[in-house]
């Protein structure tokens, strides 16, 4: 058996024996990238107390990460289509673990942000990689399993990249949960060299470099808008973005319907089966996201748990996820698309309505529930949904479906955590003021209207005031965790509202089981052609 995994994918006869080893390490890749997402949650209160960050400095240092990580993969999924898909996913591990290392050696606010913008750009590069590579190497017929798998370690992610933040957080400090990903990237980079083969696009064209500029500008400044709009206000820089975004988004329509070899063929959109799964995608990482980025705030702010016990909270999501793509491999075949994306979102926001009933009381117990509903959902409806996206792409833009695919969860990810969390804020905000605003002084009622980390401060900081002492600070801290579960309950709401709404519009917009094999037997009338391979499998 050969050191080195050398030959590529489009020159072997048969399937590659070694696809499930390489699955493995395209799920360790994936794995990172996802938990470097999740982890700074936990670590989010040392880091502000080490380095003093304000509400908006904290925000860009989560969302540093998020800007280049959601406006690049498209792009760069073409690049590797066009070099190598292998290359891209060995230099997006290195610029990753890169980032990592100088996150965890910096210590100045923008430095972090910095190197998280780093990370966010080597995810870009990992992200799309791993789901083309998936699809090249694994035949038609075993496909649906592996990106089940792959499904799975991204939910996975979402509960384990809290846990060993918390672990790492018990002894050391917040600089560690950067540099755990080195270790890890560098084992994926000899895993991919050993394990993964090469595999390139076959008779790609030149690369539409002005379409994908033109995606970059338009994700990059709607990202941009949807974090700074509506969590600092809607000023100059937010509403030039957003301008910015929506002149972008129509030139790079009016671009790619005109361009003989368009980065995206925007046709594609057309094709029910694909638009319905990228609805279903982005409506439902919208509402998981910014479910779970304010359910963790409670169980460590208001509920006073540690890192570590928080991650361990949130491990029962993680079996969820396996348990729904266990269930979604067997009866996807039988029910059909659209059955278990509809299934698995009304279930999510099921999930995220329960959490309309946290209140002051509120313990873990009520949290179970919802947290068990959501990584089913997750478990029984992303799988199949990513499974159709990846099915419209010919075998020459494998990276660019993997990027639209991404890019549509990181989208709505970072939309949910925006919109959600500013809606948390504002909630809080105007309930603690409602509670206490004529109780403390002007600039104490501001720092503590600020954040739930910010509340709690002010009432330590009662507790040693001679002024003050511990029957207000006590009330202060009580008052806090009333404002912040009215904005958990008011939130939710809402959350739940917009994942409702979208999960009629997906039913809507999928096709049923039998027209949506009658479109794949003869063709849909109101899709454009998508070119097969020679071979006629996309899987090669």
């Amino acid at each position: 058996m050969p050191l080195l995994a050398t030959t590529p994918v489009e020159k072997m006869n048969g399937p590659y024996p070694r696809r499930w080893w390489a699955l493995l390490v395209l799920c360790l890749s994936l794995l990172i990238v996802v938990m470097a997402n999740t982890s700074l949650i936990v670590a989010a209160p040392d880091m502000t107390a080490d380095l003093g960050l304000s509400s908006s400095d904290l925000q860009w240092v989560i969302d540093g990460y998020t800007v280049p990580y959601a406006a690049l993969m498209l792009v760069l999924g073409a690049i590797g289509d066009k070099y190598s898909r292998r290359g891209a996913l060995i230099a997006g591990l290195v610029i990753f673990a890169g980032g990592s290392v100088m996150g965890s050696l910096v210590e100045e606010t923008g430095l972090v942000i910095a190197a998280r913008a780093v990370m966010g750009v080597g995810a870009a590069v990992v992200m799309p990689a791993t789901l083309s590579l998936l699809v090249a190497v694994f035949p038609r017929g075993e496909r649906a399993r592996a990106i089940t798998a792959w499904t799975a370690t991204s939910g996975l992610a979402i509960a384990v990249g809290p846990l060993v933040a918390g672990w790492l957080l018990e002894d050391h400090a917040w600089g560690s949960t950067f540099l755990v990903n080195v270790p890890i990237a560098v084992l994926a980079v000899v895993g991919a060299l050993a394990l993964v083969p090469p595999s390139r696009a076959v008779g790609m064209g030149r690369i539409d470099y002005v379409g994908g500029l033109l995606s970059i500008v338009s994700v990059g400044s709607l990202v941009y808008a949807s974090i700074e709009g509506p969590h600092f206000g809607w000023g100059a820089g937010p509403v030039a973005a957003a301008v910015v975004a929506a002149v972008g988004l129509v030139a790079f329509v009016a671009w790619e319907l005109r361009h003989p070899h368009p980065m995206l063929d925007v046709r594609r959109f057309l094709q029910r089966p694909f638009s319905g799964s990228m609805l279903a995608v982005l409506f439902f990482f919208f509402g998981t996201y910014g479910a779970i980025y304010y359910a963790t705030q409670f169980l460590q702010f208001v509920l006073g748990f540690g890192a570590l016990e928080t991650g361990v909270r949130l491990l029962p999501l993680a079996g969820a996820v396996f348990v729904g793509a266990a269930v979604t491999g067997r009866l996807t075949p039988r029910l059909g698309v659209k059955a278990m994306v509809g299934s698995g979102m009304a279930i999510g926001t099921a999930g995220v309505f329960l959490l309309v009933l946290i209140d002051q009381g509120s313990t873990y117990a009520d949290f179970l529930a919802p947290m068990l509903l959501l990584g089913l959902a997750i478990g029984l409806s992303v799988s199949p949904a990513t499974d159709t996206i990846m099915g419209t792409f010919p075998e020459s833009e494998l990276g660019v479906g993997g990027g639209a695919n991404d890019t549509a969860l990181e989208l709505g990810g970072s939309l949910g955590i925006a919109v959600l969390g500013s809606l948390l804020g504002t909630a809080y905000r105007d309930e603690l003021g409602s509670l206490v605003g004529d109780r403390l002084p002007a600039a104490a009622l501001d720092t503590a209207q600020d954040s739930v980390g910010g509340g709690l401060a002010v009432a330590q900081r009662l507790a040693t005031d001679p002024a003050a002492g511990p029957e207000q600070a006590q009330a202060l801290t009580d008052a806090v965790g009333r404002a912040f579960a009215h904005g958990v309950s008011t939130t939710s709401l809402v959350g739940g509202i917009i994942m409702a709404a979208g999960t009629l519009i997906v039913l809507a917009v999928l096709p049923g089981r039998r027209r949506h094999a009658a479109g794949n037997a003869a063709g849909d009338e109101t899709a454009p052609a998508v070119p097969e391979p020679e071979n006629g499998d996309s899987a090669r």
